[in-house]
């Protein structure tokens, strides 16, 4: 993502494992019933439809190799938002996107969003879907700019307060894909001074 519209830089890398305590405290953060450490170590080494990435802050990446080879051990990086699917055949199932409380309204959830569709879209899926709570009007309308729809409620979702989650799918193809690749193109451009 460049820093265009004062939104500070970001760059979008495949999950590691040693990325996990940074995530479940996103996580924490994030939503009332957090998924545990142990389910997303779970998900990068065992589960083969899974597919997650993370958002990093930026600067820290370019100087990883300088601190690894300083410490002589690997620089942890900072993660400031993360997404994961499971790819089902043809159809992507979003099951989790974050970003760290501090950098929402800056185009990360956006960029995560549209990295995970275009990820899916290059594993052969052709429909995306996703769950969203009825009261999260933001995300709701983030996913619509990107062609989901709303197809469905699944009552009392939630368990922490039995709130009602709307699912949403998007089909993948004709101008909704043309969007998304446009769009992955132009926050993955590197800035021209």
């Amino acid at each position: 993502m460049n820093g265009a519209n004062g939104h500070r830089p970001v760059m979008i890398a495949p999950m590691e494992l040693a990325d996990v305590p940074q995530v479940a405290e996103i996580d924490r953060l994030s939503f009332p019933m957090p998924w545990s450490a142990t389910s997303y170590r779970y998900e990068l080494t065992q589960n083969k439809a899974a597919h997650f990435i993370v958002a990093l802050a930026p600067g820290l990446e370019s100087k990883r190799g300088l601190l690894a080879r300083l410490f002589r051990q690997p620089a942890a990086r900072l993660i400031v938002g993360y997404a994961g699917y499971w790819l089902v055949v043809d159809e992507a199932h979003i099951g989790t996107i974050a970003t760290h409380p501090h950098w929402r309204g800056q185009g990360v959830g956006e960029l995560l969003l549209v990295s995970v569709l275009h990820d899916a879209m290059g594993h052969g899926a052709i429909e995306a879907k996703l769950e969203v709570r009825v009261g999260n009007r933001v995300a709701q309308n983030l996913y619509r700019q990107y062609g989901f729809d709303e197809v469905g409620r699944r009552k009392h979702y939630y368990r922490d307060n039995g709130e009602d989650a709307l699912l949403m799918t998007a089909r993948l193809e004709g101008a909704v894909r043309e969007r998304l690749l446009e769009k992955h193109r132009s926050l993955h451009t590197p800035e021209t001074a």
